[in-house]
């Protein structure tokens, strides 16, 4: 029996048809389709597990449209293979994981992305942040810088996810800037706005709105590429 779980909570972060599933426990490897196990290969047992509850989520976001038992492989560039019909993202962190999928005709691709709240080491700050959002964060109250940078780490991770697939362009963490103007409320909006360093091809499609939910001890971001927000 899949483990997983559908999530309402977070599927608000997508458009309209987007169905969530999460899973609060370490994946099982023994639940993976064949097809899915090959790829395991000598991973350690933290990434089986992580691997595994990705899968189980994505299968369970899946039943939703009717698609069962479809085993989510692994593509030459280390990214889930979803039926031609659906986009879908993966998100994993210390004790959550998460799937979304949507159909094409609503959401072109899409990205979601959970963080531990404060769990971003000061020390690689510099190293997410643009000087326009390290001015914002600066202008905040030292008790909400850690989660401030937290929702640009998951921000930008679930823009990159979501423009990926449309583009196939690796992208740097200041390739991007994030701007969050609900600031202040547990779920709000981000907008992703192009720089100088963002790659011609994603440019003409910047800037692009998510949203974002802090819960429990967790951020999550979550944007697609077109489709209207619930």
């Amino acid at each position: 029996m899949n483990p997983a779980r559908l999530s309402a909570t977070l599927s608000v972060l997508f458009p309209v048809g987007a169905v969530v599933a999460e899973l609060r426990e370490a994946g099982d490897p023994g639940l993976l389709l064949p097809a899915e196990a090959k790829f395991l290969g000598r991973a350690v047992r933290k990434r089986t597990q992580e691997f595994a509850a990705g899968r189980l989520c994505a299968r369970r976001a899946l039943a939703e449209f009717g698609i069962h038992e479809f085993a989510v492989e692994v593509d030459a560039d280390r990214q889930p293979i979803w039926p031609a019909s659906m986009a879908g993202s993966i998100t994993h962190t210390a004790g959550f994981c998460a799937a979304v999928v949507a159909e094409r005709q609503r959401a072109a691709a899409i990205g979601i992305d959970s963080e531990i709240v404060g769990d971003v080491d000061p020390g690689i700050w510099p190293r997410i942040c643009l000087p326009a959002e390290t001015s914002w964060i600066g202008s905040l109250p030292p008790e909400q810088q850690a989660a401030a940078v937290t929702l640009i780490f998951s921000a930008k991770e679930a823009f990159y996810k979501c423009q990926y697939p449309r583009t196939r362009q690796w992208m740097d963490f200041l390739d991007v800037n994030i701007e969050a103007p609900a600031w202040g409320a547990a779920p709000g909006v981000f907008r992703a706005h192009p720089t100088a360093r963002t790659p011609a091809s994603v440019r003409p499609h910047l800037p692009m709105q998510g949203r974002y939910l802090f819960h429990e001890q967790f951020v999550t971001a979550g944007i697609a590429w077109g489709g209207k927000i619930q």
